[in-house]
């Protein structure tokens, strides 16, 4: 029987690496799936990992009917989906790939952040925690800059960790920090002790002059 499931980690834990490794290993084995997508951080249309590689996807939107385009894609039956970013999934979006499972013997895999930089569940993370059959950590994860896991995912702008906004605001998640682009939105991965502490990141050293 299909099922539905539902991985998550935090920012930088090597997710769309596995959606990648996912799609290559199903396709070795003759099956025939959808790659599927949402504002990944290289373009519309492609899923990439930060270790270079990359494939295109199908890009869905806030509205797309995902039953509507698995089952109306041309050419042979789709018989699995994979999807990246599903924190950007819609309730609904949700519920339409459990109808896809269920109703068509689907196979879907979703993988996404679980929280936002609030540290609040995405409503689509929410819904997939109730509906899939399959909820599963990766167990690869970031460092804080303490050293500890990092479970958090911390939205800093001019340099400045922040806890209001938009939910979904694209940014940099490779450049925190640095002073040419301190001006924008950008994205660190922290330990609950200092997402809580609003600390993203480590303190500057302290230089004693020595007369």
């Amino acid at each position: 029987m299909a099922q539905l499931h539902f991985r998550y980690a935090a920012m930088n834990s090597g997710k769309s690496t596995m959606v990648l490794q996912y799609r290559h290993t199903y396709a070795a084995c003759g099956r025939n799936g959808l790659l599927m997508t949402r504002l990944d951080r290289a373009g519309e249309g492609i899923v990439s990992s930060r270790i270079g590689i990359s494939a295109d996807a199908i890009e869905f939107g806030a509205a797309t009917d995902l039953g509507h385009v698995v089952l109306a894609h041309p050419g042979a039956r789709v018989d699995h989906v994979i999807l990246d970013e599903a924190q950007f999934l819609s309730a609904d979006q949700v519920d339409q790939l459990a109808w896809l499972v269920d109703d068509h013997d689907i196979d879907v895999f979703t993988f996404g952040l679980l929280s936002d930089f609030r540290g609040e569940q995405f409503p689509g993370s929410a819904r997939l925690v109730v509906l899939a059959d399959v909820v599963e950590a990766l167990q690869v994860y970031p460092m804080c800059w303490c050293g500890q896991p990092a479970r958090m995912n911390a939205r800093v702008t001019g340099g400045v960790m922040v806890r209001d906004g938009d939910t979904v605001v694209v940014g940099n998640t490779d450049t925190a920090g640095d002073s040419d682009t301190d001006a924008e939105v950008s994205y660190v991965v922290l330990c609950r002790r200092h997402h809580r502490a609003g600390r993203p990141y480590a303190p500057a050293p302290v230089v004693t002059l020595v007369a």
